[in-house]
């Protein structure tokens, strides 16, 4: 059976254009659209929205610093979980030449939320635990408005 139609000859340089000929995709978003953000910049902006937010009252937490990570490490390398729920965030105390830190781990808490609203929330929370365990107080006293949402 002849073939009335040759077949076109490969191009020697890259494709241009996909095979439906509408080119190449380009990003969905712009890079300044929210969109365009990915789910740990996101989250990054919550603590700090929520850091600021006490800052204002406490500016002493000037000289402390936050860190977002992504899940709690075990300590040791032979160590498992244990029963008791994944821990949200953490602090670690000053030491010489380092800062106080608090450690907001994403994953436990995007599992445990729904919505931006509810994560927000429950950052938030978390960051305001945090704080109070490192300065020695309750967290009403470091937000007022802690557990009314």
């Amino acid at each position: 059976m002849d073939n009335p139609v040759p077949p076109r000859a490969a191009a020697a340089g890259p494709r241009r254009r996909d095979r439906h000929g509408r080119g190449m995709r380009g990003p969905v978003a712009p890079p300044q659209v929210p969109l365009a953000a990915s789910r740990a910049e996101v989250f990054a902006d919550l603590v700090q929205d929520s850091v600021e937010r006490l800052e204002r009252r406490w500016p002493q937490l000037a000289d402390i610093d936050f860190m977002v990570l992504e899940v709690p490490r075990l300590e040791r390398s032979g160590e498992k979980w244990s029963d008791e729920a994944v821990p949200l965030g953490g602090t670690i105390a000053a030491r010489e030449g380092h800062p106080a830190r608090v450690v907001v781990y994403r994953r436990p808490i995007e599992i445990r939320t729904k919505g931006r609203d509810e994560r927000a929330a429950l950052v938030h929370e978390v960051v305001v635990e945090q704080v109070a365990e490192l300065l020695g107080l309750t967290p009403e006293t470091v937000d007022p408005r802690y557990g009314e949402d």
